[in-house]
């Protein structure tokens, strides 16, 4: 039998003293359920996690931002469209859209957030089967040119945990037919569309590629024996999500792995 590491000893996977200055911040609204999730797989990952709330007017001196899952101001109005008006926002839109263009994750509730900030296109609406799912679900990696992408293989098969309810991502057919010809949809899911999302899309991202947004959860798939191969009849890997946070340094650093 295999000995697992217990909760706590994990060790952070990139031995690159380069990485190690790389500050990404982590952004929390009233709400926000996995912040402390995004800082642990940021921290595993090698960088440092910076603590940045919803009602900040700067967004200091971080490298990027992670916009994590939950139910920001309890989903009133619809999922993420309050959060849009918080004054951090207008930073994070007007850094993301600047010539630097930092590089900007929103996760399940983060991804809401991003399509009603007009950084992303399109809109999230609540599942077609109007139920809460919790599974873990295979995705396939369509464009690995991103910020958030590169350390995995385009067509590359991960395995990473889902949870919500307003999860079915809409676009009419013009703005589908864009992502699809500019090679913006990163993730689709694999065997089985958990929410009914067009054309089984399960994450997009902006033209330029450092705004990427999507439904599953990688930073729930950072630590060998807490993640989804972990479970019976389950394949992939623990750690399929941490190549999010990898990239994204490798990315801050100069793209050298």
């Amino acid at each position: 039998m295999t000995e697992l590491p217990l909760i706590g000893e994990a060790v952070a996977v990139a031995a690159n003293p380069r990485l190690a200055g790389a500050r990404i911040g982590v952004v929390t609204f009233p709400g926000t359920l996995d912040d402390r999730d995004a800082a642990r797989a940021v921290r595993l990952a090698g960088a440092t996690p910076v603590e940045l709330w919803h009602a900040d007017t700067t967004l200091g001196d971080v490298d990027a931002v992670v916009i994590p899952g939950g139910f920001s101001y309890g989903d009133y109005l619809r999922a993420g469209a309050i959060a849009r008006f918080a004054p951090l926002m207008a930073k994070i839109i007007d850094a993301a859209n600047s010539d630097a263009k930092l590089p900007v994750l929103g996760i399940c509730n983060g991804f809401q957030i991003l399509t009603e900030s007009h950084l992303l296109p399109g809109s999230m609406i609540k599942n077609d089967h109007l139920k809460f799912m919790c599974r873990d679900q295979v995705l396939r990696v369509e464009n690995n040119t991103t910020a958030w992408t590169s350390d995995y293989a385009a067509g590359q098969e991960i395995t990473v945990p889902l949870k919500n309810q307003d999860g079915q991502y809409i676009a009419d057919e013009k703005v589908l037919d864009a992502l699809e010809a500019e090679g913006r949809v990163v993730f689709r899911y694999v065997g089985f569309n958990p929410n009914g999302s067009r054309r089984d899309i399960a994450g997009i991202s902006n033209t330029a590629g450092n705004v990427v947004g999507l439904m599953p959860h990688p930073e729930h798939a950072v630590e060998a024996g807490f993640g989804p191969a972990s479970l019976d009849g389950i394949g992939g890997s623990d750690t399929d999500g941490l190549g999010f946070f990898t990239s994204v340094l490798n990315k801050i650093v100069g793209g050298a792995k």
